[in-house]
């Protein structure tokens, strides 16, 4: 590995400053120039992602900050993704923020600074750079959540996921504090070689592992640490709701990975019996408790947790491998793509529900999707391209993600919990083909024809193609993937 300048930091520099021109433009001409604050956003998180895909064909991993922050390929291909969903999020959500009296120079700060923090984790080589990322998304979200202030349901939704988070900070923090008492470093490389030596306090570590996988499956909102998920989406406009289970998801799982496998691989025997459990239970609440609601809000929200049961698959996959290397990357590599290829499907869910609220009126409830076919047959169609793909059904981008990654989990010898995946699915595709059913054979309850914002159909239509492309054609993100878990792993 080799050490890198403070070039490599453009991208982030560049979103930091767009929060810095936000809030000068916002504080000096208010109302008027909130166009413009809106562009600098989208510009800025475009312009970084473009960096951020220039970057990953180096293909040389390079550190900063005496090996606290790492750039490599893993982490550009995570930052390139969680920059451009930020930016489509954006342009979904203009319109919707704007009715709701949210289109304010605070919102695109917190927001720009909510993706700062993702990025942060994602390139966080030390127990400290991820930190400090986690906390600053953390933050970030827990404001943006309550911005409504007179909104009782998003107060409580912010209070509910701060009080939480605060807890799962706290375990997380302990577990550092005993990370660090046994192995003397917050490098994840130093610890990594301090537990491959052998000369540690293996008691202490492991506890230490316990407190931190806590928080880190906290932040990825999977079962039992999922309590929060439901009640944030549901309770959170629809345009912060995206904010808090897109980018974050991603974020949540390069924390994962690093911490895991580029840090605590020599210890896989004491975590992976937790992630078994904790890949379980997920897709098993997730996906039963997904059948039984009717605001579709927190249906996506159940939904999330058992598809947080997917990427924990392919984390295990990689460890129970052996020494294969192939295998190895692959089983990565399936739960990278996984993750990508989940985030690009909930921006679109997510803004099929912007683009059909309008004023006061809110799309919260599954049937307030009855008839969309007859109202607006283009955009009816990509919401069933997008429940197919949840639900894993081909030919989108959803059936060769989780077959990616049952195949690695077969071949590492999981064969029950691959088993025990594919029938919780089939529970979960009710619920998918539920909105399918409604959309398409139920009776309009709203006849009012859709509001027309060009910008976010344009990036609608994109984003429903996108799914439906990359399943027919999966090859060039799956080697993308496979090629940034190879050079991440060659550290």
């Amino acid at each position: 590995m080799q050490n890198g300048n403070l070039t490599l930091l453009l991208p982030e520099a560049l979103v930091l400053l767009a929060a810095i021109l936000c809030l000068m433009n916002d504080a000096l001409s208010g109302v008027k120039g909130r166009g413009l604050t809106h562009a600098i956003a989208v510009v800025a998180s475009l312009a970084a992602g473009c960096i951020f895909l220039v970057l990953a064909g180096d293909g040389v991993p390079r550190t900063l900050f005496d090996g606290s922050y790492v750039v490599d390929g893993l982490a550009s291909v995570l930052k390139a993704t969680v920059s451009f969903g930020f930016a489509a999020t954006l342009i979904y959500g203009r319109r919707y923020i704007v009715e709701r009296d949210l289109f304010k120079g605070e919102f695109y700060i917190l927001a720009l600074f909510s993706l700062l923090g993702q990025m942060l984790m994602i390139s966080g080589s030390s127990f400290l750079t991820l930190y400090l990322g986690l906390e600053l998304m953390s933050l970030s979200l827990y404001a943006l959540i309550a911005l409504r202030r007179k909104d009782g349901l998003a107060t409580e939704s912010a209070l509910k996921y701060y009080v939480l988070g605060a807890l799962a900070s706290g375990f997380l923090l302990y577990g550092i504090s005993m990370t660090y008492g046994a192995t003397g470093s917050l490098l994840l490389g130093d610890v990594f070689a301090a537990i491959d030596s052998g000369r540690i306090n293996h008691t202490m570590l492991v506890f230490g592992v316990v407190f931190i996988v806590v928080g880190v499956t906290f932040k990825l909102g999977a079962a039992p640490f999922h309590m929060w998920v439901p009640d944030v989406y549901q309770g959170a406009p629809t345009a912060v709701t995206l904010l808090v289970g897109a980018g974050p998801k991603v974020a949540a799982f390069a924390f994962a990975f690093r911490f895991l496998v580029n840090g605590m691989l020599p210890l896989a025997g004491d975590w992976q019996q937790m992630l078994i459990i904790i890949a379980a239970l997920s897709m098993i609440i997730g996906n039963v408790m997904g059948v039984v609601q009717s605001n579709i809000k927190r249906m996506l929200a159940y939904s999330a947790i058992s598809h947080q049961g997917f990427v924990l698959l392919g984390l295990l996959a990689g460890v129970f491998t052996g020494g294969d290397a192939h295998s190895i990357t692959g089983a990565y590599g399936s739960a990278l793509f996984y993750s990508v290829t989940y985030l690009l499907t909930t921006l679109g869910a997510f803004a099929v529900l912007m683009v059909l609220s309008r004023g006061d009126f809110e799309v919260t409830q599954i049937d307030d999707l009855k008839g969309l076919n007859k109202r607006s047959p283009w955009t009816a169609f990509v919401m069933l391209i997008l429940m197919f793909s949840f639900a894993g059904i081909p030919p989108t981008v959803g059936f060769y993600a989780k077959l990616a990654v049952l195949s690695a989990t077969v071949h590492a010898g999981l064969t029950w919990l691959a088993v025990l995946a594919v029938l919780t699915s089939l529970v979960g595709a009710f619920y998918y083909l539920r909105v399918v059913k409604v959309m398409y054979f139920d009776v309009p309850q709203d006849e009012l024809p859709l509001d027309r914002d060009g910008g976010a159909r344009v990036t609608l239509t994109a984003n429903g193609l996108a799914v439906l492309a990359l399943g027919l054609l999966p090859g060039p993100l799956m080697t993308a993937c496979l090629w940034a878990v190879q050079r991440s792993l060659g550290q």
